[in-house]
């Protein structure tokens, strides 16, 4: 959907959105730039991010030559 599109219907895109589970894709010059998902869609991929977000922080413990944070706060004088 264009985004000029979207500013006369809004209102039925997200009902779409929030009632039939659609995903709308919005483009600008021919360019997808932006999503409309729902709720629950928005929240999934949240959840994805955070656990990413936390087998990342375990490898990173996991790995040799860090500082801890003491160390870090004297380096930059804070």
């Amino acid at each position: 959907m264009k985004v000029a599109d979207i500013r006369n219907q809004l209102a039925d895109a997200i009902n779409r959105v929030a009632y039939a589970g659609e995903r709308i894709t919005l483009e600008r010059r021919g360019k997808v730039v932006a999503a409309l998902v729902s709720m629950e869609d928005l929240e999934l991929l949240e959840r994805l991010e955070d656990k990413a977000d936390i087998k990342a922080a375990r490898k990173a413990l996991k790995e040799k030559g860090g500082i801890t944070l003491e160390e870090l706060k004297k380096k930059y004088g804070i």
